[in-house]
């Protein structure tokens, strides 16, 4: 077997995979695109990654994919072609992946998009020259060429239908396409049915609360202003004690009915929720009848760590997983997905209702188009591959000029977390104004009801008896993807002289 031509080297598709296991790498690779293969995670036709890219995703070696490759090539689970690359062989027993047994029916149209974790920034940011606030894809990246190519033929090739009114559920193409990726990249388990296409997470949770009584588990550090959407739809949220290793999840309150969580990737202070964790809060929303609300809002940008698949892939039928295209894409085309269980479809649908919170059908089919042709799969690793290079230079310049600080945060998504001596977060952020940077203290992301006043207390109880032992801690969160390539130099020495400045009088 031969390498894929080098067009594709490093822009190749996304593929999740479980690698954990006994056995060698090469046996333990084998197995899990077996497993995708005879799940129907990995349709009959799908291209899959070139050696380089699995391997450099994955950690292995180069030989390692292409043995496996060879294997599943020779036990007929792929075929290989010069020119055409290795896709997952026909087979008639591959199932559609997904849960139950029912066929669904389902179309329509979306609604907002502020995919996960997205803010409107500190006041005055609009004025200042350099924008490091969290969350925001630099607007110049938006793949114009390839966006433009999938409009044309999608348009081409859309039914008459598309230009009358649709249905709440989303264009069934676009959910087609969603289910498969998503299965493909992120591990997730679900059929074109179980999606509802809407305009964001904001929309999202706005749905979602008119269907799921509270109060719901949130995170102590979070989006406040999903905090108030959901305060304003009725919802009471109790905050959640986070660490190193995500949420507490051991201390869900019991009152709770729902509990959102980030578990990729803890927004702000950063890192994965533990896969002990992950098991527990499954286990928790079964036993409880609960149900765990995943904002996916970054997965698809990790750099230092092996992927780490959707918890929905867990228990898909107490699961909502909740995405868009905000931070990959725009968050002006407005289109984002919920993939819910069984239980919730009718529920949301009919909560969704009215037809003018719906998302653009013809942008719907061009995402679709986008999905399906692999030009997202490009462009998310092009950006990927920007946003490390982007991480490594902020984590540099700051060793190097501000040694007294840390990061951490970083193994994933747009931002990272700068650590800062205790009583300095808002100096730091007035400093960095004066020096023309738009950046947010951590502080402004803790729940108001944490049971604290100041200082939060490692191993604190709050007023309501339930135990916290959330430490509040003095920091920026430095989003590092929307400044031009021109302008992100000068932001860093900006943020680097701010500061110094600061740290140069903050008691020793």
């Amino acid at each position: 077997m031969r390498e894929e031509g080098a067009a594709g080297e490093g822009l190749g598709v996304d593929l999740h995979l479980d690698l954990t296991g006994p056995g060698s790498r090469r046996a333990v690779l084998i197995g899990a695109l077996r497993e995708a293969v005879r799940s129907g995670r990995l349709a009959p036709g799908t291209r899959l990654p070139p050696y380089r890219s699995l391997a450099a995703d994955l950690g292995v070696t180069r030989n390692t994919v292409a043995d496996a490759y060879g294997e599943l090539v020779a036990e007929g689970w792929l075929t290989s072609r010069q020119g055409s690359g290795t896709r997952v062989a026909s087979r008639p027993t591959a199932t559609e992946a997904g849960t139950g047994t029912g066929t669904g029916t389902g179309t329509g149209t979306g609604t907002e998009t502020d995919t996960g974790v997205e803010g409107a920034g500190p006041a005055g940011s609009a004025s200042l020259p350099y924008d490091l606030v969290q969350g925001k894809p630099d607007p110049a990246a938006f793949p114009r060429t390839a966006w433009l190519a999938s409009a044309r033929r999608a348009l081409t090739a859309a039914p008459h239908e598309v230009f009358g009114i649709g249905a709440p559920g989303g264009r069934v193409e676009l959910r087609r396409e969603l289910a498969a990726y998503l299965a493909r990249v992120r591990g997730v388990r679900t059929r074109p049915d179980r999606i509802v296409i809407c305009s964001g997470a904001a929309h999202a949770l706005r749905l979602l609360a008119r269907v799921l009584p509270g109060p719901w588990a949130v995170e102590a550090y979070g989006l406040p202003f999903h905090r108030a959407l959901l305060g304003e739809a009725g919802i009471r949220t109790l905050p959640v004690a986070v660490d190193e290793d995500g949420a507490r999840v051991d201390r869900l309150p019991g009152e709770a009915r729902a509990a959102l969580l980030t578990p990729a990737h803890q927004f702000p202070t950063g890192g994965p929720l533990h896969p002990e964790r992950r098991a527990a809060v499954a286990a928790w929303a079964v036993a409880t009848g609960g149900f765990v609300l995943e904002d996916d809002y970054d997965g698809e940008f990790r750099y230092d760590r092996r992927p780490v698949g959707a918890l929905q892939g867990l228990c898909p039928e107490r699961t909502v997983l909740i995405g868009s295209v905000s931070k990959s894409l725009s968050p002006t085309l407005r289109i984002g997905w919920m993939v819910l269980p069984a239980a919730l479809v009718d529920g949301v649908l009919a909560a969704k209702g009215e037809r003018e919170p719906y998302s653009s059908a013809t942008e719907q089919l061009t995402l679709a188009d986008l999905l399906a042709s692999g030009g997202y799969d490009r462009h998310v690793r092009r950006m990927r591959q920007r946003h490390r290079r982007r991480r490594d230079r902020l984590v540099e310049v700051l060793a190097a000029r501000v040694p007294e600080v840390g990061v951490t945060g970083i193994a994933a998504g747009l931002h990272a977390v700068v650590n800062l001596p205790a009583g300095t977060e808002d100096a730091a952020v007035a400093a960095a104004a004066r020096h023309g940077v738009a950046v947010e203290g951590l502080s402004g992301y803790l729940h108001p009801d944490d049971g604290s006043a100041g200082a939060v207390p490692r191993e604190g109880v709050r007023p309501d008896g339930i135990r916290q032992d959330v430490v509040r801690r003095d920091g920026l969160v430095v989003g590092y993807a929307t400044p031009s390539e021109r302008l992100y130099e000068g932001a860093l020495d900006a943020l680097c002289s701010a500061l110094r400045s600061v740290l140069r009088s903050a008691p020793r």
